[in-house]
Parts: structure tokens; C-alpha cells; sequence
């Protein structure tokens, strides 16, 4: 479980990366992480994309159902302005972002501002997917999430297309997509006869 750094001293803010699969908790982990931080009376504010509305068009909400009041936002860049007066700033489906995300948390960072940032790290493919991995690369923090796969109960680490669209974004849930892990991904693969 993660545990926040101890605040005092804090010269600076920092980013913060949840990643995983589908199904995995990215989302519930940052809405847990973001309460505590209401409850240590810090000021919180959080993103997503606008082009995510499978739940809802404002609230980010998790697949345990979760919800949390967002700002949706159409571009990374205009989180910027948003995220003016705020502590903490939270931002689900990073993945559906534009590359400026990246400099956009360092921005807020280096404003003193803690960035939890939560998203897939792999498309269906098991290609990383957008700017998560430049992401990794410049976070303090880094938690991976594990779903559980259906097949064979193992961790599962993919995220499994089971439609036929060959599209790297199609928005989706259990009707979609469905956790996999590494040998029951590739097993899929290799059954459906096609290269996902």
C-alpha cells in the first residue's frame, strides 16, 4: 500500500503514476489517495479527459463504482490554468492524453504541487500507450496494479480486446475488454488467429 511521504520539508511537489491493466483499481487507488489527501484538509483537484463519458461526463468513477467530482478537460495544457490554488492534483486515463502531459506534471511539480497521475501503461497490443511511459520515466513514484485473470487466476497484466475493432482507443468495459495475464494474452492471440 502506498503511504505518503512525510510533508514536512517538502522543498518541492511531485508526480505520483498508478498504472496497470483494465480492471486492475488504477482509478480506486487514486480516488483513495486523493481522500486522504481531503482529509489532511489539503486543497484537491482532479482532470480526466472529456472524451472518457462511459460512467459519467464530470465525475471520474471507478469500476467498484466510486465516484469523485472531476474537471474534464480536452487538452493536457489546459490543466494548467485549472489547477491554479490547488495542492494536489489528480488525473485519471492518462493514457487518452496528449505528450504535453508530461511537461505539464513537471510544471506542476516544480509549483509545489503533488501529481497523482493514474492510467493503462499498454494499449491492447501490449504496446505502452501514450504518455504513460515518459511518465515513468520522470515520476518519484511509481505504483503497478495487477488485475486477476478470468482464464487461469493468475496476475493479469494485459488488457485484452475481445471485439474486433482494431483501433488503439475504443472506449469500453467488460463488454470490450477483459484482464489477462501474460500466457492466457498470448494464448488469446495466437486461438483468435489474429495479431493484436
Amino acid at each position: 500500500m502506498f503511504l505518503e511521504p512525510n510533508f514536512r520539508g517538502q522543498r518541492s511537489g511531485w508526480i505520483e503514476v498508478v498504472c496497470g491493466s483494465m480492471f486492475s483499481g488504477k482509478t480506486e487507488e487514486l480516488i483513495r489517495r486523493l481522500k486522504r489527501a481531503k482529509i489532511a484538509n489539503q486543497k484537491v483537484q482532479i482532470f480526466k479527459p472529456a472524451t472518457d463519458t462511459r460512467y459519467d461526463v464530470t465525475n471520474v468513477v471507478s469500476h467498484d463504482e466510486n465516484s469523485i467530482l472531476s474537471v474534464p478537460v480536452k487538452k493536457s495544457r489546459d490543466i494548467i490554468k485549472e489547477a491554479v490554488g490547488y495542492n494536489v492534483v489528480g488525473i485519471d486515463e492518462a493514457q487518452f492524453f496528449d505528450m504535453e502531459l508530461v511537461k505539464v506534471a513537471q510544471h506542476l511539480a516544480l509549483k509545489g504541487i503533488r501529481v497523482i497521475i493514474a492510467g493503462l501503461d499498454m494499449d491492447y497490443k501490449g504496446v505502452p500507450f501514450g504518455p504513460i511511459p515518459h511518465l515513468l520515466a520522470v515520476a518519484e513514484y511509481i505504483t503497478k496494479v495487477h488485475a486477476i485473470c478470468p482464464h487461469c487466476g493468475s496476475l493479469a497484466n494485459h488488457s485484452y480486446r475481445l471485439s474486433s475493432e482494431s483501433s488503439q482507443v475504443v472506449l469500453g468495459e467488460k463488454d470490450k475488454y477483459e484482464p489477462r495475464c501474460r500466457i492466457c494474452n498470448k494464448m488469446g492471440n495466437i486461438l483468435d488467429f489474429s495479431d493484436k
